[in-house]
């Protein structure tokens, strides 16, 4: 494991706030549905089905409080916001591969063992 020269409590820290940044239902389907090209609310709520209109609002807020989203509102009429990943959102691209890896195998795992039971 990297980080060997951060102590426990450092590594705990830093975990947490991975975590706080990213945990929850909705923050990677939502930052998933636009690595797939979706830009506007509408889009991003019609890629993930069961995700509703109060929720998809807070998390694009919560990502764009953590930089990992930009807000573009285009000064037309209508009004037209977009919104885009920025280049520190790609960085989760490593971790969210390896997350989906990990929840596949435990998948199968978890199935494999059920099915032996």
């Amino acid at each position: 494991m990297a980080n060997k020269e951060l102590s426990i409590p450092e590594k705990i820290k830093y975990l947490q706030d991975t975590l706080f940044t990213i945990s929850g239902k909705w923050k990677l389907p939502v930052l998933m549905a636009m690595y797939a090209g979706a830009t506007r609310f509408s889009d991003i709520q019609r890629s993930i089905s069961t995700i509703t209109t109060k929720v998809l609002s807070k998390e694009l807020k919560d990502l764009e409080a953590h930089s990992l989203i930009i807000r573009n509102a285009d000064v037309t009429y209508p009004l037209s916001i977009t919104y885009s990943l920025t280049a520190y959102a790609f960085t989760l691209t490593a971790l969210v591969d390896e997350m989906i890896n990990w929840g596949r195998n435990h998948r199968r795992k978890v199935a494999g063992k059920s099915a032996t039971c």
